[in-house]
């Protein structure tokens, strides 16, 4: 038997460890984190965060620069095991889940998709569901369909996607909201527009002729498009969809009148990005069409997307719009080309060298 002063020691000392754990910072598990938006999300958490409060979780391997910054861990979300053995040992209590097969990526691989973006997803949901965790999943303009309205696209409308990638993220959506509702599990989304971003390569998406675009412009003043012309899109800068990403994660979950998002900072077509490009960087800078199969999978996206329930509960507001979005690719990409250029010109011709030198290829 305790005895009272016994007995007043150990409630103390509960409610002691329960303070600590309410009031401490949260440990984030991010999936995908080498990635577009995977690698920026986690430095921009571990800024606010702490860097041994988030853990980099991928299947490839990291940068040394990458695997200094924080702890990283192999994670392969197509093994519950793994992932479940992550979260204990490193006591997670959010996860933000970027690992999945993107647009383009998965028309070419559609079991790939299939597998990675649904049986991935429902490890991480039974997982989020086990141990009680606030999951953010994103989710894309692609989980609309050709008979989508393509204007201000509202959040609840027709979904019928003709993509795997878009069929997959109709799934986690539908399958999070059941989640949530059945057993309790604090799942969260956003639809993202097309991501421009100076800071990691495309990978493989639909929207990537934006990204693609800037370094064409900027190492060869030329750029053939996979999209036709006039292709309207909604597009975000990688800044304004991290910012909105970590807004909707903190949200208080009251707060909350819906699961899923959308979310939309401006829209463009090539032509119209072409001429900005023009207009801030070369007017001498050339645009050729030619489209593939991915002008069939851009067709069916809406042109623009209506964002009112994003601003009105969790406070969405991007800053950058087309011009915004040009001028920060091209003040961040330019030294890089010019760089490379310097470092071209520096280098010794064959006749320069040495004869060991040029021999030893």
């Amino acid at each position: 038997m305790f005895s009272l002063h016994q007995f007043k020691h150990l409630t103390s000392a509960g409610f002691a460890r329960r303070l600590s754990t309410s009031t401490r910072s949260p440990r984030i598990l991010v999936t995908g984190s080498l990635g577009q938006l995977g690698s920026t999300m986690v430095n921009t958490l571990r800024s606010k965060y702490g860097q041994e409060n988030v853990i980099a979780s991928d299947i490839k391997k990291p940068t040394l620069a990458q695997r200094s910054t924080g702890p990283f861990v192999y994670a392969d979300v197509l093994n519950y095991r793994s992932l479940d053995q992550i979260v204990v040992d490193y006591g997670i209590d959010w996860v933000v889940h970027f690992s999945a097969i993107l647009s383009a990526a998965g028309e070419r691989n559609p079991a790939l998709g299939l597998n990675v973006n649904i049986n991935g997803f429902q490890n991480i949901l039974e997982v989020a569901k086990a141990h009680k965790l606030r999951l953010l999943s994103p989710s894309t303009m692609g989980a609309f369909g050709p008979s989508t309205p393509k204007d201000d696209t509202p959040d609840l409308t027709i979904m019928r996607p003709n993509t795997i990638y878009g069929i997959s993220k109709v799934h986690m959506e539908l399958l999070g909201e059941y989640y949530c509702e059945k057993y309790g599990v604090d799942f969260r989304s956003l639809r993202y527009p097309g991501i421009i971003s100076a800071d990691s390569p495309p990978g493989g998406g639909t929207t990537d002729y934006a990204v693609d675009i800037f370094h064409a412009a900027l190492e060869h003043n030329r750029y053939t498009c996979f999209l036709k012309a006039e292709t309207r899109l909604p597009m975000a800068f990688i800044d304004d969809c991290i910012t909105g990403t970590v807004q909707l994660l903190e949200a208080p979950a009251e707060s909350l009148t819906q699961r899923t998002y959308n979310v939309h900072a401006c829209a463009f077509s090539p032509e119209e990005l072409a001429q900005e490009i023009r207009r801030q960087h070369s007017k001498d800078f050339v645009i050729d069409y030619a489209p593939d199969f991915r002008q069939d999978i851009a067709d069916t996206w809406p042109r623009t997307m209506a964002d009112v329930a994003a601003r009105k509960d969790w406070g969405w507001n991007p800053l950058f719009g087309t011009s915004e979005i040009v001028r920060s690719m091209l003040d961040k990409l330019a030294p890089v080309y010019k760089n490379a250029a310097i470092a071209s010109q520096s280098q010794p011709t064959s006749a320069e060298l040495p004869p060991a030198a040029v021999t030893a290829n």
